[in-house]
C-alpha cells in the first residue's frame, strides 16, 4: 500500500484506462495546457497529447454534446467539468440523449461515457456553486451515479466505471478532499458499482452516508464511541443503483437508522433510502429512521451560515442519542 491524495488515486485511475485502451480520452475545460483546475489530469497532456487530452471552450453543452456523439461511435469519453453545478447546461444532453438513446435505439445505440467533477459545496462559493447533486440525477433512469468518498474507493469505481460501464456514468467528486490522502494498493483493482461499503462495525444504531458526509458520519460514530454507543457506519459510495440491501442487512443488527447528507431534504437519496427500508424492514426497526440534510434553502456565502446549513458532527451526535433515548 502506498499514500496518495484523492486527486492523484483520480489521475491513476485515468492513465491506466488510458494506456490499456486508446478509445478512452478526457476532455473539458483546462484540462490539458492547465493541468485541470483542480490539478486533477496534472501531466495527462504530456503523457497521451492533445488529440486525447482535450481543452474545451467554456461551452458544456457543446463538448457535452460532443463527447456523447464520441460515445456513441465507439469511443469512450471521459467529461470532466469544473463542478456539477455547470452540468446543469448540458442536462439536456445528459437527460434527453445519454440516458435514453440504448432505450430508444432498441438496444443499438449505447452510451459509455464518464462524466465527472466536483459536487457540492466547497466554503464560501456562493449559491450557484454549492448544490449537490446525486438526487438529482439519480432520478434519471439509464444512468449510473457514483459518488465516493476517499481516493481508495474512487480509483476503483472509476477504473470500472472506464472499462466495462456500457451506461452513461455520473461520477460526482468532492472538491474539498481532492487533497486527502489515502491509502491505495500498487496492484491493479476494480470496485463494482452499486456495492455500499460498511466501514464501521457497530451494534446499536447504523448510520448511512457517502461522498464528503461520510467525514460527517464517522467523526459522529466516534465521539458516540466515547459514551458507549456503537454505531455501524455505512457507505453508499453508488446512489445509482442503490444498495439498500446492505443498509437493510445492518439495520436488522441495530434495529435503527440515521442517515446524513448534503442534499436539500424534499425528494432526496435519504428519501429514497427510508421508503425502501421501511417497507423491507419495517419489522427490524424499533424506532422511526431520521435524517439530518442540508438546509432547504440555497446556499449563503457567508462561512458561519453556510456551516449551520451542512450536516455537522455535534447536531448528526445529537440526532442519534434522540433516536436512541427517545426509542429504548
Amino acid at each position: 500500500m502506498r499514500s496518495i491524495a484523492f486527486r492523484e488515486a483520480l489521475r491513476e485511475a485515468m492513465n491506466e484506462e488510458m494506456r490499456r485502451d486508446d478509445s478512452v480520452f478526457l476532455m473539458g475545460e483546462e484540462v490539458a495546457e492547465y493541468n485541470g483546475a483542480y490539478k486533477v489530469s496534472q501531466g495527462m497532456l504530456a503523457e497521451f497529447g492533445p488529440k486525447r487530452v482535450i481543452d474545451t471552450p467554456i461551452s458544456e453543452l457543446g463538448f457535452t454534446a460532443v463527447a456523447v456523439g464520441a460515445a456513441q461511435n465507439g469511443l469512450r469519453p471521459i467529461v470532466e467539468f469544473m463542478t456539477w453545478n455547470f452540468a446543469v447546461l448540458p442536462l439536456d444532453q445528459i437527460l434527453n440523449t445519454a440516458s435514453k438513446m440504448l432505450a430508444m435505439s432498441g438496444g443499438q445505440i449505447g452510451c459509455p461515457i464518464v462524466m465527472r467533477g466536483p459536487n457540492g459545496s466547497a466554503g464560501q462559493l456562493g449559491a450557484q456553486h454549492s448544490t449537490a447533486f446525486e438526487s438529482y440525477l439519480a432520478n434519471i433512469p439509464g444512468i449510473k451515479v457514483v459518488s465516493p468518498s476517499n481516493g481508495y474507493d474512487a480509483k476503483g469505481l472509476l477504473k470500472q466505471a472506464i472499462r466495462y460501464e456500457q451506461d452513461p456514468i455520473m461520477f460526482l467528486e468532492s472538491e474539498v478532499m481532492y487533497g486527502d490522502k489515502c491509502e491505495v494498493p500498487e496492484e491493479e483493482y476494480y470496485i463494482a458499482l452499486g456495492k455500499a461499503d460498511v466501514k464501521k462495525v457497530g451494534s446499536d444504531i447504523t448510520i448511512v452516508s457517502y461522498n464528503k458526509m461520510m467525514k460527517v458520519a464517522l467523526g459522529a460514530a466516534a465521539e458516540l464511541e466515547k459514551e458507549g454507543i456503537s454505531a455501524e457506519v455505512v457507505d453508499l459510495r453508488t446512489i445509482r443503483p442503490l444498495d439498500w440491501m446492505t443498509v437493510l442487512e445492518s439495520v436488522k443488527k441495530t434495529n435503527r437508522l440515521v442517515i446524513i447528507e448534503e442534499q436539500w431534504p424534499f425528494a432526496s437519496v435519504s428519501s429514497e433510502l427510508s421508503y425502501r427500508i421501511q417497507k423491507e424492514g419495517f419489522d427490524y426497526l424499533d424506532a422511526p429512521i431520521r435524517r439530518i440534510t442540508s438546509a432547504d434553502a440555497p446556499m449563503h456565502y457567508a462561512p458561519n451560515l453556510t456551516a449551520l446549513a451542512i450536516p455537522d458532527i455535534a447536531r448528526s451526535v445529537k440526532l442519534v442519542k434522540e433516536v436512541l433515548q427517545q426509542y429504548k
